[in-house]
């Protein structure tokens, strides 16, 4: 059997991980800027990246060295696992700005599993790349984690453990992420958690957690909001976001049901009833930033975001 081309190209959209009571655990996909990965199947049994492009700062200290690139190792882990003899060329366009919290370690990776899979000649499912997408992502992240992965292959809201990927039912609601212009590094972030924590606040976090979940279960906005308020990561991270407090205030006194810090950060999300609703938050959140200094960029999108998926 031959594969019906040799090229493609694929794109992930960015994503909001843990959406804050789901540390590792949660996460949804925003429509927007994204990652495109390009793959050549190539005869030499290896791995190589060509480029890492991209009209974001900081893409020349990416690492094309593939074992140690999110994308090169997702590769490197399909060949392995599936017992494939080709290589494959990849070429990068990265357009999630980097230390964002918006999963742009994740989107590279994704997009190019999903391009690969077009050029094998035993295309897998979603579920087989899942396992290689976590391998891919905890180069970057230093840990086995599926909150920006899964909902970038499956799309909309996901539950990721480290082996399932779930989508979630979810009402329609809308998001605002507000990405101030400050680069804050996934693995510092990870340091501010590792010091114990009272068995009170897992259990508050736990009924948060309960409750978030019912609320997307039933579509009860009320319940989503009750839950939507992390105890344990945002307030040991807080601190690393100049400006957070005035950011997540202003989201919630513009009727956001909750709002918490993407990923590791610095971005700044919400959770809103209607996109009218979200954009005038998303105004009084950067003017928040904007009080400390800081530049930023508003992404609206629904919650049932993208997946990845070939392009043109």
């Amino acid at each position: 059997m031959t594969p019906a081309t040799h090229h493609a190209s694929a794109f992930a959209p960015a994503s909001i991980g843990n959406i804050g009571v789901g540390f590792d655990l949660l996460g949804h996909t925003i429509e927007g800027p994204g990652d495109r990965a390009q793959v050549t199947r190539i005869d030499e049994p290896v791995v190589r990246i060509a480029a890492i492009e991209g009209d974001v700062d900081g893409v020349s200290s990416l690492p094309l060295e593939a074992e140690k690139n999110t994308a090169g190792r997702a590769l490197i882990e399909l060949r392995e696992r599936h017992g494939i003899a080709h290589g494959f060329e990849l070429r990068l366009h990265k357009g999630i700005a980097l230390g964002s919290g918006l999963g742009g370690s994740a989107a590279s990776c994704v997009a190019a599993l999903v391009a690969a899979n077009a050029v094998i000649d035993q295309p897998l499912s979603r579920n087989a790349l899942y396992p290689l997408a976590l391998l891919g992502e905890a180069i970057a992240s230093g840990s086995i984690h599926g909150d920006n992965v899964a909902p970038m292959l499956f799309g909309g809201v996901v539950l990721a453990t480290p082996t399932r990927a779930i989508q979630l039912s979810a009402p329609e609601l809308f998001c605002a992420a507000v990405h101030p212009h400050f680069v804050l590094e996934t693995r510092l972030a990870r340091a501010a958690l590792s010091a114990p924590y009272a068995i009170g606040e897992f259990v508050k976090q736990s009924e948060h957690l309960a409750l978030f979940l019912t609320g997307l279960a039933r579509g009860d906005r009320a319940l989503i909001a009750e839950g939507l308020n992390d105890v344990l990561v945002e307030p040991r991270r807080a601190a690393l976001i100049p400006g957070f407090a005035e950011v997540k205030a202003a989201a919630l006194a513009h009727g956001a049901l909750g709002a918490s810090i993407s990923g590791a950060g610095p971005t700044v999300f919400g959770w809103f009833g209607s996109h009218a609703q979200a954009s005038v938050a998303a105004q009084a959140m950067q003017a928040a930033f904007a009080r400390v200094g800081l530049d930023s960029d508003a992404l609206l999108s629904p919650i049932n975001g993208p997946r990845a998926e070939l392009v043109a």
